[in-house]
């Protein structure tokens, strides 16, 4: 297969992927937004007014980078395992794996879908957070670094999760139990310096941590941890899931039994 055929390919998977989510963009766009929204009424607003400025800044202003983060992980993470899984599902991924179509194309098809929604939603809450918090984008090009690399990085986690599932409950177990509690716990709410000695060193294994921080350092300049390590663990993790997701498909793992 040329490279020009190659190229369609990948045209026509990234078209499907993002016309899946824009189709129902009701269901997939908008509800991040008002989940944000009220975090900001309830965190920034309610609680955030007892308990006061962090980092020299004020506490929506702080919360904003992580829950533009949240909603970015979860929406790239959520559109690939169930658009990934359905393909199995459906067994039209088979047609794919059969075809000269290199598992390199099907993999960024994928993944590509999967950072568009979530760029897609990650500008939706950030135009939402504008109303509630003043945000300087102190660094821009940290900024979207960021939030592209992020994106790419839980794609292919949903890709993952979407082989490995072999029920539709398969692909709400992680997000469930694994995702969402590193989320909560990767210093949207708060600054790792509040905790004491032993919760920051164990925060520090939690890789969540890396990326909320380096993009927060993108948008108010300011961060836990060291950006250049940050960026070390968010294109190590992209490395290794990539090429273990390419090594799954060559195996045909969950699809050929």
């Amino acid at each position: 297969m040329n490279i020009r055929t190659q190229f369609v390919a990948l045209q026509t998977i990234l078209i499907k992927e993002t016309l899946r989510f824009l189709r129902i963009w009701i269901q997939t766009i908008l509800p991040p937004a008002v989940t944000t929204a009220l975090y900001f009424i309830i965190f920034g607003k309610l609680i955030g007014a007892q308990i006061g400025p962090v980092e020299g800044l004020s506490y929506p202003q702080y919360i904003a980078p992580g829950l533009i983060m949240m909603a970015v992980i979860t929406n790239a993470y959520s559109n690939v395992v169930s658009s990934f899984f359905s393909s199995k599902f459906q067994r039209h991924i088979e047609e794919m794996l059969v075809s000269p179509l290199p598992n390199t194309i099907i993999v960024l098809g994928f993944v590509g879908g999967g950072v568009a929604r979530g760029l897609a939603v990650g500008g939706v809450v950030a135009a939402v957070s504008l109303f509630f918090a003043d945000l300087p984008w102190r660094h821009p090009l940290v900024t979207l670094a960021v939030i592209v690399l992020t994106s790419v990085l839980f794609a292919l986690a949903g890709l993952l999760n979407g082989i490995y599932a072999k029920s539709f409950d398969d692909i709400s177990v992680v997000p469930t139990f694994v995702l969402t509690p590193l989320i909560y716990l990767g210093g949207i709410f708060y600054s790792i310096k509040m905790l004491p000695p032993f919760w920051q060193t164990t925060s520090l294994f939690n890789p969540i941590l890396y990326m909320i921080n380096a993009f927060r350092y993108g948008i108010l300049g300011v961060s836990d941890i060291d950006i250049r390590f940050a960026f070390v663990i968010i294109l190590l993790f992209v490395a290794v899931l990539f090429g273990y997701s390419l090594w799954l498909l060559r195996r045909g793992t969950g699809i050929r039994g």
